[in-house]
């Protein structure tokens, strides 16, 4: 199945399991990185659009244990970096309707959140198409590495996901039923 079809079947089912109001547990995260063996002192997260799973209470989490937070803002020719974010600061929504900082401090982090739209047991994950996650995992990559965990739900899982050679594995996927 080509790349768009299965977009739009999968975002049908998750935009489903979405409105069960099924969470993940922040703990499920923080037992992620303390087994990891990396050394997390900045998170990026997203603002949650188009039934993903909402991450803004693991992030008051990481916040609240003095974790810098960071959310990622889009920029041209399908780049994306993240800024500093701080709960009380307003964000501003891009084209694409999407909150964002304001362009105040860089963060290349340690953790990246990533939505998912649907995801594979070889934890491949199949995104919206602009490969702006897999542009910047390679971008940090080439100074540190970065535990890329992304968040679903288990519903989301499918049997393959097509990929190709700029695709990025995540390290984790976590959905609120399962860690794989």
């Amino acid at each position: 199945m080509l790349k768009s079809k299965l977009r739009k079947k999968v975002l049908k089912i998750r935009k489903t399991a979405f409105l069960s109001n099924s969470k993940i547990d922040s703990k499920k995260i923080f037992k992620l990185i303390s087994k990891s063996g990396y050394k997390i002192k900045s998170v990026g997260g997203y603002f949650p659009v188009n039934s993903e799973i909402d991450d803004l209470e693991i992030l008051k989490e990481f916040s609240k244990k003095n974790y810098k937070i960071s959310l990622p803002v889009i920029k041209k020719n399908f780049r994306m970096d993240f800024y500093q974010w701080f709960f009380d600061e307003p964000l501003k929504i891009n084209k694409y309707g999407i909150p964002e900082p304001q362009l105040k401090t860089l963060v290349n982090p340690d953790l990246i959140l990533v939505p998912i739209v649907a995801f594979d047991k070889n934890l491949n994950r199949l995104g919206y198409g602009g490969g702006f996650y897999d542009r910047l995992i390679n971008n940090i990559n080439i100074n540190k590495k970065v535990l890329k965990i992304g968040l679903a739900f288990s519903k989301q899982k499918i049997n393959t996901v097509p990929v190709n050679k700029y695709d990025k594995k995540l390290d984790f996927i976590v959905t609120e039923k399962y860690i794989l």
